[in-house]
């Protein structure tokens, strides 16, 4: 069974992952209900009975509202810490099969081993993670690493420390500075928490960070995500990005990139 990893989709509307190894197949965030969740999954040719666990990294409903859909498949374990897990249980009708972990602490689950680690962000504990697995000398299951760090105003040395070590890193560019400041829809105390330390990172701020590790860690592929839909876009962070490409192989996540319901049939939830 080949490892895979697909976003699933990324923006400041929803984001959630897949991640397959050789024996797991896990969701990293669920910000979408679980009915598109769902349609998504078939769209890359897997399904949502497949799932055996579920990693969230904050309460904020664009990582976490399909917990209330996916929690009718009673044994699928969740794992959250607790600020998470109580955050988002107070608003359910129904018990979460909840797996808590205590922030900054590495645990397995089946041949993932993880890590957490804090994120500078305005929920109760968000964190970034760690997965590892594979096998030293395998050649079918060489050892492979893979960050999801989406969701900070900053970038703490800790984290950084973090992204020198894995092969894969997920990271958010949200917004442009100008577009920002220019648009008319968010008023200034929204833009000044956008812009703050509990924030979101900008393209500038994403881009110092990328080009540090460019010259010092094991990073080779850099998925671009949480694109703002109104304060920033693909073709400004290729430009944005573009000097960084000799060295690392960038995607950039179409905030936009969408499929319809009427593609795939589902009747799971």
């Amino acid at each position: 069974m080949p490892n895979e990893f697909q976003i699933l989709g990324s923006s400041s509307s929803g984001n959630c992952a897949f991640l397959q190894t050789g024996h797991t197949k896990v969701l990293v965030d669920v910000g979408f209900s679980a009915r598109r969740i769902a349609c998504l999954l078939e769209s890359i040719g897997q399904s949502i009975d497949g799932i055996d666990a579920i990693f969230l990294t904050h309460e904020h409903s664009d990582h976490a509202q399909g917990i209330r859909g996916l929690a009718r498949r009673a044994k699928l374990p969740v794992f959250a810490n607790r600020d998470t897990a109580d955050a988002i249980q107070a608003k359910l009708n129904k018990p979460v099969n909840w797996q808590l972990f205590q922030t900054g602490t590495e645990f397995s689950f089946r041949d993932l081993k993880i890590r957490s680690y804090a994120l500078p962000h305005d929920a109760y504990d968000p964190v970034g993670f760690t997965f590892s697995w594979g096998e030293e000398g395998d050649l079918f299951f060489p050892p492979r690493s893979l960050a999801w760090i989406t969701d900070l105003g900053y970038v703490p040395e800790h984290v950084m420390q973090h992204m020198r070590t894995v092969q894969t890193l997920v990271i958010e560019a949200n917004y442009d500075e100008d577009l920002l400041e220019k648009d008319e829809r968010r008023p200034w105390s929204t833009k000044q928490r956008i812009r703050g330390r509990h924030g979101h990172l900008s393209n500038h701020a994403t881009f110092e960070t990328l080009e540090e590790l460019s010259r010092d860690s094991c990073l080779s592929q850099v998925y671009l995500t949480h694109l703002s839909k109104d304060c920033n876009n693909v073709q400004l962070v290729r430009q944005k990005f573009a000097s960084l490409a000799g060295r690392l192989n960038i995607e950039v996540i179409d905030p936009d990139f969408d499929i319809p319901f009427a593609d795939v049939q589902t009747s799971i939830f």
